[in-house]
């Protein structure tokens, strides 16, 4: 064989390797693209059975509290801006707008203590809290997928592709001024 067979045959196995080298890279964006799109679909699955249960609640809430109406309907109405939000940024919005809305609903019920030993209400106000933690497990879980997924497409060499291959940035699911509420110690005074 004369070299220039031997530099084509190079060549060729340059190309081969770099090509593999490219689809591994493409594989390993897409599956974390679909890490995230799973997480987010798993955090959705949650705000949906918040969102059935609020009717519930809000029901018992107004047999005992008629006259609070306004509560009652900014609940209903976070809760119906929460169900349609089409993005990741405006149900991250709606839902920290929902989270509001119901801690005014709770901050309400302890103005009712027949409310409070209401059976249904506790049963219902003990599934909103096992759904709220079910969902604060669901939002780490797609804050680290959309993590694992930033830094990918950031690091090289994917980051030379990335772009071109169409993935761009996630958005993480933040809880917004909830945050501040949720991070700081409660004050315990004597």
């Amino acid at each position: 064989m004369s070299t220039s067979t031997w530099i084509l045959i190079g060549v060729i196995v340059v190309i081969v390797v770099f090509v593999l080298w490219i689809v591994a890279i493409y594989n390993g964006l897409v599956a974390m693209r679909q890490r995230v799109n799973q997480a987010f679909a798993d955090v959705d699955v949650q705000l949906k059975q918040r969102h059935d249960l609020i009717p519930n609640l809000v029901e018992t809430v107004k047999g005992y509290a008629t006259h609070e109406r306004g509560t009652l309907e900014a609940v209903i109405a976070a809760r119906n801006t929460a169900i349609a939000a089409p993005g990741i940024d405006q149900k991250v919005a709606a839902e920290n707008m929902l989270s509001g809305a119901l801690r005014q609903l709770f901050a309400l019920a302890e103005s009712y203590p027949d409310l409070k030993a209401n059976t249904g209400f506790q049963q219902l106000q003990s599934e909103l809290s096992d759904i709220e933690n079910k969902l604060a497990a669901s939002r780490r879980f797609f804050n680290n997928a959309v993590q694992e997924y930033n830094t990918g497409i950031e690091q090289l060499p994917a980051a030379l592709f990335a772009g071109s291959f169409g993935f761009r940035p996630k958005e993480f699911f933040d809880l917004g001024e909830e945050r501040k509420t949720l991070s700081s110690a409660p004050q315990v005074k004597f």
